[in-house]
């Protein structure tokens, strides 16, 4: 297993693990972004892209999700 302080991930790969993180929830449907209004997935996708500001947001969102769904886990498996 690598050593994890070693991995470096680019911009563009958190990008494209946002953007992938989009692509999979319900066409139809809209997400509300405080407020910023309403948003369809694909109008997410193009914010991000551009790297505006609702784009930067929507970044670290998701990153921020990530890092407490791994600390979650790896407090679920300390207690095992």
């Amino acid at each position: 297993m690598p050593d994890q302080q070693n991995i470096h991930i680019t911009p563009k790969e958190i990008e494209q693990l946002v953007i992938a993180r989009l692509l999979v929830l319900p066409e139809g449907k809209k997400i509300s972004i405080g407020s910023e209004g309403e948003f369809t997935k694909n109008e997410l996708i193009d914010r991000v892209k551009q790297g505006d500001e609702l784009g930067k947001k929507m970044i670290e969102v998701e990153l921020d999700y990530l890092r407490s769904l791994k600390d979650i886990t790896k407090d679920i498996l300390a207690d095992e």
